[in-house]
């Protein structure tokens, strides 16, 4: 009977080794399916003729107000800095707003781009600035952006356009379709460590990318401040163990006035 029972124990122990092992390679697995690129960017477009004249939305539609001389030259320099970035030995794949002051942007970023560094540009209507209404009549936006103050940018509704939430909403359904994006190219054979997904998108826009990717509160949005024209917010990968997660560049996190704990997801196991 003793030997008995000390083989049963052998058993048992074989068994749970078996099933740590089992468990190791399992995550292993998951996590070899999770992979993300090397990095997430964010652009906001450069300078428009809306930023510098609220009369031009009287008589354009505010998907088609163009960028200033400025801004054409600061999406440059945008270019040249991204570029700098990722390097000869890395490869990016695109996604802009398809206002024309987010695609003059993206196009002035990828002169500085061989075509051989970019997989992809793709279009991406959930990215689009927060809607106003249509045509605006410029005294009555300043009273809705007055009355916006007060209540709050998050859940505050223009007259016959959005709130805050709303683009929180459609922005979290671009998120989904980003990740199965990777899935895909990474099948197609892509190494995601050399990959860089760059997004061409408004100011309001990307703090609520920020909010939904980093689970920010809502009262830390409320208290965030929009990035500069064409200024670059840069979303890292590390990787610890079997741990992956996206840390937000101090200097971007500094500037868009967000805590440092929000740097980094509450659940790290989350992307």
């Amino acid at each position: 009977f003793p030997l008995l029972t000390k083989h049963r124990r052998n058993l048992s122990t074989s068994s749970s080794s078996d099933k740590v092992e089992t468990s190791k390679g399992k995550i292993q697995a998951i996590h070899k399916k999770i992979t993300r690129p090397h990095r997430i960017i964010l652009v906001r477009h450069g300078q428009s003729l809306g930023n510098v004249d609220d009369s031009t939305y009287v008589n354009t539609p505010d998907w088609r107000v163009t960028l200033t001389n400025l801004g054409k030259e600061q999406a440059s320099e945008a270019g040249q800095k991204l570029q700098r970035l990722i390097g000869d030995d890395e490869r990016a794949f695109f996604y802009y707003s398809p206002y024309e002051r987010t695609r003059q942007t993206k196009d002035r970023i990828l002169e500085h781009f061989s075509p051989s560094n970019v997989i992809s540009a793709r279009e991406e209507p959930r990215i689009s600035e927060q809607q106003f209404g249509n045509f605006q009549n410029v005294e009555e936006v300043w009273e809705a952006k007055g009355v916006r103050h007060k209540f709050g940018r998050f859940y505050y509704r223009f007259p016959s356009g959005e709130s805050g939430l709303d683009v929180y909403s459609r922005v979290s359904s671009f998120i989904s379709t980003l990740v199965r994006d990777c899935t895909q190219y990474r099948n197609a054979g892509y190494d995601l460590d050399k990959v860089n997904v760059v997004i061409v998108t408004h100011g309001l826009s990307l703090r609520l990318f920020l909010m939904r990717w980093f689970q920010f509160s809502v009262e830390e949005f409320e208290v965030s401040e929009n990035p500069g024209n064409a200024q670059l917010v840069v979303m890292t990968k590390k990787c610890v163990g079997g741990h992956r997660w996206y840390e937000l560049d101090n200097d971007d996190r500094s500037s868009l006035n967000l805590p440092k704990s929000c740097g980094i997801p509450k659940n790290v196991h989350l992307h």
